[in-house]
């Protein structure tokens, strides 16, 4: 019989408050024992699923957003415990890259059924430690957009609130000179945003990055986007929807292991791990190849390598 742990963001479950009864009850109706935690601070979720190997768990289930995901699987990487999904968040970009129902008690029963997949990781050395991303980091224009948007905002409007933001914010775009350096060769390049990607969609299924990025393929994926003010940053997602190669007119494309993004000219600017504020650039993220294990539904997960248990 298997022994679920289920933790839970509370802010994710104000939005819907029998959520989190519903996972736990239909994953009992499928003959599991599942106990449930909550998180009441940041770290929680990292702390519960470090102890879980140790205490007989054998599958995670998140209830909560990218943020919630990646502390989880920051404690969960070493041991080998597979990750249930429910999303419960503002962006559930992984849930969405992974095909993932967002209805409470359908992912539950995916998990219940579902497969294993093995996923890569990117990690960034912050000076608090070892930070995740399973979908992506980056700084600019993003960054600046995710720090800016308030809790509440986000709580009430979903990633409407995003949209909201993001279209305020155009007529401020500025692509200052950026060192994107790919596993070890260095490139200077103006950039609004530079983004590290481990899966192919930013907003699923509706923008991708590229087809042929998928976030059990073994690579990082770097996208950089050049524009100054509102019609250059539109005409660059534009091309970005286009799925062009390098050589369109405002993106820049690579792919490697190790990536370091350093701005060279004008103030700061914030980056971003799957959707969290994490400081300033510059930061260097490296690739952890198969390092968790999800559940999916094989039917519906987009990977490449198919890495399925």
């Amino acid at each position: 019989m298997a022994r679920a742990l289920l933790i839970a963001n509370p802010a994710a479950a104000r939005t819907d408050a029998r959520a989190v009864t519903t996972v736990r009850d239909t994953l009992r109706r499928g003959g599991w024992t599942v106990e449930v935690l909550a998180t009441a601070r940041a770290g929680d979720a990292r702390r519960f699923a470090g102890e879980a190997h140790a205490e007989g768990f054998d599958t995670l289930v998140c209830y909560g957003g990218d943020g919630t995901a990646m502390e989880i699987a920051a404690g969960a990487v070493k041991s080998g415990i597979p990750l249930g999904l429910v999303p419960g968040g503002t962006g559930n970009l992984l849930a969405g890259n992974l095909r993932l129902p967002r209805d409470p008690a359908a992912a539950a029963r995916v998990i219940l059924a579902g497969r294993t997949a093995a996923i890569d990781l990117g990690t960034v050395e912050r000076p608090d430690g070892t930070h995740y991303f399973a979908v992506c980091g980056g700084t600019g224009f993003d960054a600046q957009l995710m720090a800016g948007t308030a809790a509440a905002e986000k709580h009430r409007w979903k990633m409407a609130a995003y949209v909201m933001r993001a279209f305020a914010a155009l007529p401020g775009v500025t692509s200052p000179l950026h060192r994107v350096t790919v596993d070890g060769v260095a490139r200077d390049l103006p950039a609004a945003m530079v983004l590290v990607a481990n899966c192919g969609e930013l907003v699923p299924p509706f923008l991708r990055l590229r087809h042929d990025i998928a976030p059990d393929d073994g690579w990082l994926d770097v996208v950089v986007l050049r524009a100054e003010g509102v019609w250059q940053s539109l005409s660059a997602f534009l091309e970005l929807a286009r799925q062009p190669r390098n050589g369109a007119r405002r993106l820049w494309f690579g792919r490697g292991r190790t990536v370091r993004v350093e701005v060279l000219e004008g103030p700061p600017r914030p980056m971003q791990l799957d959707g969290e504020p994490w400081g300033d650039a510059p930061f260097e993220a490296r690739l952890q190849p198969a390092a968790l294990s999800v559940i999916v539904d094989p039917a519906t997960a987009r990977l490449g390598a198919s890495r399925l248990g």
